[in-house]
């Protein structure tokens, strides 16, 4: 009597009809807002000779990740929104969580990337274009790319491994590690704990090294202030609240097997949709570089 599931139902943030006109239009404009804000920072950054310091070379790469990282979940569950039949096929819903964890994980390494730029600039200034050249900056980011692969490779395979014979109903507007291993016919005790190893620990490891390298530079400035100093904190203050966004409640998540809440789907959208927003703004608003670049442009 074994049958396996060839498709799962997603159950979305909401069944009330006006509720999900409301989120269709918010996270319609939010998703736009992706879009053109990371992609106009990608066209002002490799047009702009005066833009070509690492630190901006590192912000084109988070821009580029972060359409990818919304790209994997907001038009999905745009449509999903709109039909009656929320519906996803079983390889879908696989290559969902494979790529969301690929773009999600290298999104943490390039975070702390950023973070060691901000920490060497101004903590080792003599030697920062020695340390942060063209060809180490490059090597960087391939990596965060590799270890992004790396883990999501081990959590896809982790997945696909179990039984799926019903039932199949996912709550949550997306396919995720949690929701969807906790449908398998099968003993997951192992399996959770894996999963929590690699995602909770690999973000909650990003977060505590970000908080080194912030409280390092606060220590290494403290008492002599500059005019660079303060537009070197005022970068690394703009740092501070994308990770707060995105690490926080990617830790509250993955870091606790055995155990969801109703409202995991609502926190979910802070990394995969609020974050993304709120690089472009965070990033060119307080940037005059960046903002004169763009008028510029």
């Amino acid at each position: 009597n074994f049958s396996r599931v060839t498709e799962f139902i997603l159950l979305g943030l909401s069944d009330t009809r006006e509720l999900q006109v409301l989120f269709f239009t918010i996270f319609f404009l939010a998703y736009t807002m992706v879009l053109l804000g990371n992609l106009l920072i990608i066209v002002t950054v490799r047009t702009d000779p005066k833009l070509s310091s690492p630190m901006y070379f590192l912000l084109c790469n988070l821009s580029f990740i972060d359409i990818c990282c919304t790209s994997v979940t907001a038009p999905r569950m745009l449509v999903d929104l709109l039909s009656q039949r929320k519906a996803i096929v079983f390889e879908g819903c696989i290559a969902q969580l494979f790529f969301l964890h690929f773009v999600g994980s290298s999104e943490m390494f390039l975070l702390t990337v950023m973070a060691y730029d901000r920490y060497t600039a101004i903590c080792k200034p003599l030697h920062y274009t020695v340390i942060m050249s063209r060809w180490a900056c490059w090597v960087l980011v391939c990596s965060c790319w590799a270890g992004g692969f790396l883990h999501s490779i081990t959590q896809t395979l982790l997945t696909i491994q179990l039984p799926f014979c019903g039932p199949n109903t996912i709550d949550n507007y997306f396919c995720d590690v949690q929701p969807v291993i906790r449908l398998a016919c099968a003993d997951i005790y192992v399996i959770e704990w894996l999963m929590a190893s690699n995602s909770g620990l690999i973000s909650l490891g990003c977060f505590l090294v970000l908080v080194t390298s912030y409280t390092l530079i606060l220590v290494s400035i403290r008492g002599r202030l500059t005019q660079g100093h303060w537009k070197a904190l005022s970068t690394c203050a703009s740092h501070v609240v994308v990770v707060t966004l995105f690490f926080v409640p990617c830790i509250f998540i993955y870091l606790r097997p055995f155990c969801t809440f109703p409202f995991d789907k609502y926190i979910c959208v802070i990394y995969t949709i609020l974050s993304p927003v709120m690089n472009p703004l965070i990033y060119t608003l307080r940037n005059k570089e960046v903002k004169e670049s763009m008028w510029r442009l």
